[in-house]
């Protein structure tokens, strides 16, 4: 499994360690049953690039806590992709506001650790095709973001 991890740190926040990031994706993949030959990127950032990302990609000219943009045929919706030389299964990306996260941890009374884990899982959720426009995949979402939160160590 390879994750790629970035951060873009401008408040001198550091979030949990480069190992604890990886463990939730991992842990959300197995969770999901989504293999050992998969590609996640995530990039911790600033509100401000999240806020540009979302307006850009996805026309909200709004803030956000997390963007995930898949890459997976099912997941995004295109047809027409070829598997990769390597092998892996390149899922997409998820992008975490940072100030987002930390607002949201206050909010929630947990630590913004917590708070990361949850978007992550969120991310994650989304690059393997939940949804959570319609009530009924929001309810689905949610179990599923709380079961795999309880796995994270």
């Amino acid at each position: 499994m390879k994750i790629s991890i970035s951060f873009e740190i401008k408040n001198g926040y550091i979030p949990a360690s480069r190992v604890w990031l990886r463990s939730v994706i991992r842990t959300a993949l197995n969770a999901e049953q989504a293999g050992s030959n998969a590609e996640i990127s995530l990039l911790i950032t600033g509100q401000q690039k999240v806020h540009d990302l979302n307006r850009t990609y996805l026309g909200e000219d709004r803030p956000t806590d997390v963007l995930s943009f898949p890459m997976l045929p099912s997941a995004a919706g295109t047809d027409g992709f070829v598997d990769p030389p390597d092998g892996l299964k390149h899922l997409g990306e998820i992008v975490v506001s940072l100030p987002q996260a930390i607002i949201q941890a206050e909010e929630h009374g947990h630590s913004t650790d917590r708070e990361i884990a949850i978007l992550i899982i969120h991310g994650v959720l989304h690059l393997l095709g939940y949804d959570h426009a319609k009530a009924v995949g929001k309810i689905r979402m949610k179990a599923r973001e709380a079961a795999i939160l309880e796995m994270v160590k």
